[in-house]
């Protein structure tokens, strides 16, 4: 199967199809070469335009856009947040995303991204890791158990060779779920009775709650000397999850800072506290971690360079698979200027 050069045909992604691509391209691998995308990107982050996203938000969630292009790439993604809506039965997160021509503005790609951005956080989490964690690193605290945990277990797993996991969910049977799922993968899980044993003797600890809120899910005494931690959940104004004194402590690394002030754990820290930017750290032009003792954080909210990353990613693999549907998604009349005769070219087929 082809891409139909067709003006009015738009490939499109289906959650079927996303599901297959990965599993053809297998999760580890996919997860890898996603993650080398990612950092590359990051490498040449002074060729994008970066805005923070843009954020409607209500008493029960957000929905945002995250918009961003390299000059020659247009990219954006739909993404809400309902802490609420596993309650009835629907995911937390949604998402999908356009990836475009800047020449003619044309799409080129419409895909599902709610598989997509839970697998492009996970890569980029590893990726960030990668530069900040300790060389030796092999068991990972996940405190909240939901939908990202296991994808978070799988990118660190491939991309850092972590293979023993510490678990802990207020909900036991997330956990349980979590470690169902990572079953016969290569992982000692242990699942933890609160989230203070969960991470003793924890190299790297993640957080990946939901609830919207200010929350202390790892407070001061919990963190000790050489942790990494990958703080997820905290990703929009009034959410967070550490105790600000960890922050404190912690040499602090972010994505793109006018963000990450609005809607990271720094959103605790007067706007003009020094961070450090991951992108300059993959560059080497500012440090990353210089040793075993020193506490490090990767504030993640998530930036939409790491979006572009995957629909660029996704599309460089559907030639080769067929994985897609032929969407029939712009108007193409014969004559660009007679939109309207194309109209009432319809309207004489149907009489």
């Amino acid at each position: 199967m082809t891409i139909v050069p067709n003006l009015n045909i738009v490939p499109f992604v289906s959650v079927d199809h996303m599901m297959k691509l990965v599993l053809k391209i297998g999760i580890d691998t996919f997860l890898r070469e996603l993650a080398d995308v990612v950092e590359e990107d990051f490498l040449r982050w002074e060729s994008f335009d970066k805005t923070p996203r843009i954020a409607s938000h209500s008493t029960d969630g957000v929905i945002e856009l995250m918009p961003t292009s390299d000059g020659t790439l247009y990219g954006f993604k739909y993404v809400n947040g309902h802490p609420k809506n596993t309650r009835q039965g629907r995911q937390t997160v949604t998402a999908f995303g356009v990836l475009s021509d800047v020449g003619n503005g044309y799409p080129m790609l419409l895909t599902e991204m709610t598989i997509l951005t839970a697998l492009r956080t996970a890569a980029t989490s590893a990726v960030a890791a990668k530069h900040l964690a300790r060389k030796n690193a092999r068991t990972m605290a996940i405190i909240g158990n939901g939908a990202q945990s296991e994808f978070q277990a799988r990118a660190f797993k491939a991309i850092l060779g972590i293979d023993q996991l510490r678990l802990y969910d207020i909900d036991p049977a997330a956990s349980e779920k979590c470690r169902r799922n990572l079953a016969g993968q290569g992982f000692d899980v242990v699942i933890c009775p609160t989230a203070q044993d969960a991470v003793e003797g924890a190299d790297i600890i993640t957080t990946v709650t939901a609830d919207k809120q200010y929350a202390t899910i790892l407070s001061d005494n919990m963190v000790g000397p050489g942790v990494h931690i990958n703080a997820v959940g905290g990703d929009c104004p009034g959410k967070t999850e550490l105790h600000k004194d960890i922050l404190l402590r912690s040499d602090i690394f972010v994505e793109y800072p006018p963000q990450t002030r609005i809607e990271g754990e720094i959103q605790q820290l007067p706007a003009d506290y020094p961070v450090k930017e991951l992108w300059q750290v993959m560059a080497g032009m500012t440090d990353g971690r210089v040793n075993d003792h020193q506490i490090t954080l990767f504030d993640s909210v998530g930036f939409a360079t790491e979006d572009f990353s995957a629909l660029r990613y996704v599309r460089a693999k559907l030639h080769d698979t067929g994985l897609f549907e032929e969407l029939d998604l712009l108007a193409d009349p014969d004559d660009p200027r007679d939109l309207f005769g194309m109209l009432l070219r319809c309207e004489a087929a149907m009489a």
